[in-house]
């Protein structure tokens, strides 16, 4: 059975660093045979289709054929359709009445929960704010994600420690979503 998914490469084409032009990541993907091959921005998204089903595999053939390829790692999440929709779906925050420099959604490689950010006092940080879901953050940043305080305290190696993560901004999450269930 042939599944859509999307791979999300975290820090790629920032700021002129690790540099990964979206038609040459377009021709990786289709040389490591999957099918269906589209990019999204030049952020670091990718969609594709497989017959393999195992997500973390994918992510890790991903990010190998990367490093032999362009000479630097990069992290890669692989999430099907399916775990994308519920996602969105499952957004605690009225995405419909912000706009979306205001949510983002922080996906996660592994599964998190209230421990891990048992530090972080909420409080200080209001208005903004943050659940879990399925191994995925949602934040709330009234003032976009540059400007976020909480965005910053989140990123902190302490909360992430073993695990990727790597954010998009609620058009990108949308999208994904629209892309991967095409």
């Amino acid at each position: 059975m042939t599944t859509t998914y999307a791979a999300l490469l975290r820090g790629i084409n920032v700021g002129g660093a690790r540099k990964l032009p979206m038609a040459e990541l377009r021709a990786l993907l289709e040389e490591l045979g999957h099918g269906a091959v589209r990019t999204h921005l030049q952020s670091g998204q990718a969609v594709f289709t497989s017959g393999h089903g195992d997500e973390d595999a994918l992510a890790a053939e991903l990010t190998r054929a990367i490093e032999k390829r362009f000479g630097f790692g990069v992290d890669v999440i692989v999430r099907d359709h399916a775990y994308l929709a519920a996602v969105a779906e499952a957004c605690p925050f009225p995405a419909d009445g912000l706009e979306p420099k205001q949510l983002h959604v922080t996906y996660f490689s592994g599964p998190v929960d209230e421990e891990r950010f048992a530090g972080i006092d909420r409080s200080a940080f209001r208005p903004e704010d943050f659940r879990l879901g399925d191994r995925a953050l949602y934040l709330y940043a009234p003032d976009g994600l540059g400007r976020s305080r909480l965005a910053e305290a989140l990123a902190k190696p302490r909360v992430t420690k073993g695990l990727i993560a790597t954010t998009r901004n609620w058009n990108t999450v949308t999208k994904l979503v629209e892309l991967t269930g095409a």
